[in-house]
């Protein structure tokens, strides 16, 4: 009798430790379940990442102990998720980098270019005022039947309505989509630590080809640089 209580005994036991061992393995498979956002959201939630050095840019210069590194994109507003344009502003991606734990005031006013060795220069722009002419050209709008009225014309037959319909617009969760990538891929403003870089916006309604030379002008925290791009 003692025997097959020990044996009873011993069978419950190893049930136990059985099941503790169970629950163990489920609670650490569940605790190795990543939390953490996926690659493409904190890509996305990042903004435009910074070159390996000012030097990685089309030109660069220094202001201070700031180097500063840019390049011409003419209408087309690249994002690290999709590649936008705007028929009314050129961009321009810029690069800031400085010593280590450095950090500098970044604005918009800070930012000026010169086209052509014109005698003016055009201030950079604050990036929600490119949206108006923001447009993705991977976008394929659907295709509309033509529509055609008849028109009573006193006896003489009918005429045809050929006008074109207006052109479909994007909708609207798209485009919001759309600004939103831009709005995190255009360089921030206020204090922050360095390497730091985005895109920074000009109003310019002209041809990207008719430009043969752009100076972009800096004059903000860290001193003065003008850097000569390739149009």
């Amino acid at each position: 009798m003692l025997t097959c209580e020990k044996m009873r005994l011993t069978a419950v036991l190893r049930t136990g430790i059985l099941i503790g061992a169970g629950l163990i393995a489920a609670t650490g498979l569940r605790s190795q379940k990543p939390d953490t956002p996926t690659d493409a959201q904190a890509k996305e939630a990042l903004g435009m990442p910074a070159r390996a050095a000012a030097s990685e840019y089309q030109a660069h210069a220094q202001a201070g102990s700031i180097n500063i590194g840019a390049e011409f994109l003419g209408h087309s507003v690249p994002t690290p998720q999709a590649i936008f344009e705007s028929d009314d502003y050129v961009v321009v991606e810029t690069g800031f980098f400085g010593p280590p734990d450095a950090r500098l005031k970044l604005s918009i006013n800070d930012f000026s270019i010169r086209i052509n060795g014109k005698k003016n220069t055009l201030p950079n722009q604050h990036y929600e005022l490119a949206f108006h002419s923001l447009r993705d050209p991977e976008w394929e709008p659907p295709i509309l039947e033509k529509s055609k009225t008849s028109l009573n014309t006193g006896g003489q037959g009918s005429q045809q309505n050929d006008s074109p319909p207006p052109p479909p617009k994007m909708p609207m969760d798209l485009r919001r989509a759309m600004e939103l990538k831009v709005q995190r891929a255009a360089l921030p403003e206020g204090d922050r630590a360095l390497p730091q870089a985005g895109l920074i916006f000009f109003e310019y309604r002209g041809k990207a080809q008719g430009i043969h030379s752009i100076e972009l002008i800096y004059e903000g925290a860290a001193g003065k640089a003008t850097l000569n791009l390739q149009p």
